[in-house]
Parts: C-alpha cells; structure tokens; sequence
C-alpha cells in the first residue's frame, strides 16, 4: 500500500513537473496572445477610382494594374460617342510590408512615367485596440515624357530647358474609416507641386481638399465615388484669347463607379471627367465638366500575384 501511494506521488511530481516545463518553452519560444485585429476590406482596391484608397497591397503581392479612358461621351456619333479613342496606364504595385507599398506606372497621357510610395501610420482596429480610423500618407513623383519642343517652345540660347521642368510631384494624406460592413468614407487633402508651370501668375503649390466614399450592394459588388477639390485662385482661367485657341479652365475631378471582384481579379467601371491617371493629370489637368458631357467611361483591372509569403507571426 505504501509502495502504491508512494509511486503515485513520484508520477504526479513529474508529470507536474513536465507541465511547467512545456510552458517555459512555449514561452522561451515566442507564443504569445493574439494581436490587434485589423480593419480589412475598408475598399476592394488600393484605388477608389483616379486616387488612392486607405488600403494597401498586402506584404509580398504584386499587383498589376490596367488602366483605360475612352473619349468624351460628347463627341457624338462621328466619334462613337468616345468609344474610338483610348487612354491607358499600365501600373505596378507592390507590398513591402502590410504597411508600405510602392508603385510605378506608364501612361499614354502626355506619355508620362509615375511612382509613388504609400505608408499607414494608423490602422483601424475591429478588436485588440482602439484605433478608430486608418491614416496613411501618399508621396509621388510624375515625369512628363513629352518632346521638349511642345513642353518648351524657346530656342535653347534664349531660355534653357532642364530636365526638372518635366517633374511634377503629389502628396497625400488619407484619412479614412469603416464605419460598417458597407460603408466606408475618406478624406483625402494634399497638395500637387508643378515645377513648370504655364504661366507667370500661376502657383507652383496646387492645394486641394478632396475625399471619396464607398457603399457595398452585395458581397461582390461596391458603388465608389471621388471628388478632387482646387481651392480657388490658384490656377487663373484662360483668357478670352486663350479660349478661342483651343484652352480650357481647370474643372474639378469628379468620378463615380463600381467595383465587381471575381477571384483574383477586382473590375472597376466608373463614369468621369478626368482623361488622366496620375494626381498631375487629374488633380490640376481636368478640363472638361459633367454638365456638357464631358464625360469618360473608363476600368481599371487589377490582378494581384503572390511573390513572396511571409512567415506567419505566432
């Protein structure tokens, strides 16, 4: 009997023992609780419509971008109401880590070439913090591949043309926040820097104030909207001269459209009056108004590829 009693006493010493032991190592080798769950799907792309969204490629995708602008919807019948001609951006974005992505693209728009890197500072929570809201930060750069004959009609010994007059640069910030599964808003203001600029009185600072929304309508499908606002005064309209050549004010971007996802491929189609691509070209660069149809149709095509799976975090 004592024997007995005395052998149970030595197996529950040790398998105490064992126990504790397995939790030093769990903890020696890292397990820890579970982190902050983030906000996801805030938008089905890292582009509400022209501009950026507050999502980003995730950490090790690439994502190829396609681009495309018909005419303007006024051009009538001769010109199949926009249909025969085209604008395209081919884009590359990539994830280097869930916080910051970089990008660079080529436009057929005054054949520009375009990069930008974006990092989240905050990120929205849905449990494990209390963020409340997603702020990033977008910097970019466009480079005008134009003749230096149309972007600089002077003769070389009169006034000299540097590379930097072919510059342009943007910067971004986007606050935004899920406030349900379907709803999603954004504030967007920045500022755009043009390093030539068509005339004497006109600001090489272009600010604007600018925001976006989204409402989901079913699990695949999403209605966008962007607005893209230059306060006033700092780009001068065109003289009644200028006008008659063929020169037309600045209008203010506005787009509307909708996001369908199969897979891994996310269809946007949208109706706007921006012909551009890239935040020079739609922020400063929009001519044509929604009231005298002006209008675009256009898509963007996105397809995502896993380049690189980083390691799960325990």
């Amino acid at each position: 009997m004592h024997r007995n009693l005395l052998l149970s006493g030595l197996l529950s010493l040790l398998a105490g023992g064992a126990l504790a032991q397995e939790d030093d190592l769990l903890k020696l080798l890292g397990e820890e609780e579970a982190g902050p769950e983030y906000t996801t799907a805030a938008f089905k792309s890292t582009r509400v419509i022209n501009g950026h969204s507050v999502e980003n490629t995730a950490h090790g995708v690439l994502d190829f971008r396609i681009g495309h602008r018909f005419g303007p919807v006024n051009g009538g019948a001769n010109e199949f109401w926009g249909l025969d001609q085209a604008t395209i951006r081919l884009g590359l974005d990539y994830g280097v880590t869930d916080r910051l992505m970089i990008g660079i693209g080529r436009s057929s728009f005054e054949k520009t070439l375009d990069g930008f890197v974006k990092y989240k500072v905050l990120r929205q929570c849905d449990a494990g913090c209390t963020m409340p809201v997603t702020l990033a930060f977008v910097a970019g750069t466009a480079i005008n591949g134009l003749k230096q004959s149309v972007l600089w009609p002077y003769p070389a010994e009169e006034r000299p043309f540097y590379f930097s007059h072919r510059m342009s640069y943007s910067f971004q910030m986007i606050l935004g926040r899920k406030f349900s599964e379907s709803v999603t808003f954004q504030l967007n203001p920045g500022l755009v820097h043009i390093n030539l600029v068509e005339k004497a009185d006109q600001t090489n600072d272009i600010i604007h104030v600018s925001g976006a929304g989204r409402m989901k309508l079913s699990k695949r499908v999403a209605i966008n909207a962007e607005y893209f606002h230059v306060l006033p005064g700092q780009i001068p309209d065109p003289t009644a001269a200028e006008v008659a050549a063929g020169q037309l004010p600045v209008r203010n971007s506005f787009s509307i459209g909708f996001d369908i996802e199969t897979g891994g491929h996310v269809f946007q189609l949208h109706m706007t009056n921006s012909l551009a691509m890239f935040e020079r070209g739609f922020i400063t660069g929009t001519t044509e108004q929604w009231t005298d149809g002006g209008i675009h149709f256009g898509f963007n095509i996105s397809r995502v590829f896993t380049l690189h799976d980083p390691k799960a975090k325990r």
